[in-house]
């Protein structure tokens, strides 16, 4: 008889059962990792919430995965059981021609890039011997929590956002969304030096929550006019840099509007698919206005993101607002949409 372990299976949107189901055999050349902790994303409540898997049910999603090596293949030399790892779902072939130079975040070998990504709510998941030898796996050190390890999968396209971005002093930084990834944004430009961060959202509670890390001005979209209020505040120039963390629409259109000439627009959030942004490319054209579109990160940007979670700089006791048994991930999910939560994280163990 197969042993079995406590999972959240996805049978359709928004129903979500947290029931027994088979624990994943050991792989010879790869282990089993024990989840002490994983973090709930916001692409996991739009996976969870709608019909993202085309009717093929049930599935286990959660890709924010910390945990320890439970069980190890005969052929699997790398890792050893009680090691504590990070297991980070990008992985990158480093031999296409968008690894080799250097964006390894856009990785044209779709085989390795799925090596990893989900299944992590659940008590164990297996990896593989080709996840193990394409990397991206880290080992916590001691003295970090798993919690404060799960941040560093959600914080890696925030850093890498801001690199790509240059963000840095004396940059005055619009960001659109004060969720988890905004209240991420908002604390990496400060260290990195920007003079001045404006967060715009139509949540007060979540505008509030972000002043902790390092907003300097909130503004809340449904009583003011966002373009006009940010104008006010840069002496009607406008920011240096306005990024869109939502997956709205109108705030990317919003967007180019508040930046300054020749400054830089970043569309972080993914918006509905199949659904078109209206842009005054008139406006883009005559005021030198530069669009980024930001998706994932590099290896060497993931690297640094592990590094700066579990670094004493980065406050990651202010951004982890909950943690929950694996069996509360549906109140989970109704936190972070209420705003009431800024980053759950979920305990399979408890």
């Amino acid at each position: 008889m197969s042993e079995t372990m406590k999972a959240a299976m996805m049978y359709g949107p928004n129903d979500i059962r947290v029931e027994e189901t088979e624990k994943p055999a050991c792989p010879e050349d790869g282990l089993i990792l024990k989840i002490m902790a994983i973090g709930l994303c916001g692409s996991d409540i739009r996976n969870l919430t709608t019909d993202s898997r085309k009717g093929d049910y049930p599935f286990i999603y959660g890709h924010e995965i910390v945990g320890v090596v439970d069980e190890v293949g005969p052929e699997c030399t790398k890792y050893q059981v009680g090691q504590r790892l990070f297991l980070h779902p990008g992985t990158y072939c480093m031999e296409c021609e968008a690894c080799v130079s250097g964006h390894s975040e856009n990785c044209e070998n779709e085989h390795v890039a799925k090596l990893a990504g989900v299944g992590g709510f659940a008590q164990y998941i297996a990896v593989g011997g080709e996840k193990i030898h394409y990397g991206n796996i880290y080992e916590i050190p001691e003295g970090v929590s798993y919690e404060a390890a799960s941040l560093a999968e959600p914080l890696t396209s925030v850093y890498s956002t801001m690199e790509n971005a240059k963000v840095g002093f004396p940059d005055t930084i619009v960001i659109i969304g004060a969720g988890p990834i905004g209240d991420f944004m908002a604390q990496l430009a400060k260290l990195r030096g920007a003079q001045k961060v404006i967060m715009i959202d139509i949540n007060q509670n979540r505008l509030e929550m972000a002043k902790q890390f390092g907003v300097d001005v909130i503004i809340n979209n449904t009583d003011a006019d966002p373009i006009e209020e940010v104008k006010k505040l840069t002496n009607g120039k406008g920011a240096d840099k306005v990024i869109s963390a939502t997956p709205a629409n109108i705030n990317q259109a919003q967007a180019i509007h508040m930046v300054r000439k020749g400054g830089l627009v970043v569309f972080h959030g993914g918006v509905p698919k199949g659904s078109l942004t209206e842009l005054d490319t008139n406006l883009v054209h005559y005021n030198n206005i530069w669009i980024k579109g930001q998706f994932g990160a590099s290896y060497e940007q993931s690297k640094a993101a592990f590094n700066l979670a579990i670094s004493p700089i980065f406050p990651t006791e202010k951004f982890i607002t909950h943690i929950l048994p694996l069996d509360e991930i549906n109140n989970g999910i109704q936190l972070i949409r209420s705003g009431e939560a800024i980053k759950v994280v979920l305990h399979p163990w408890d």
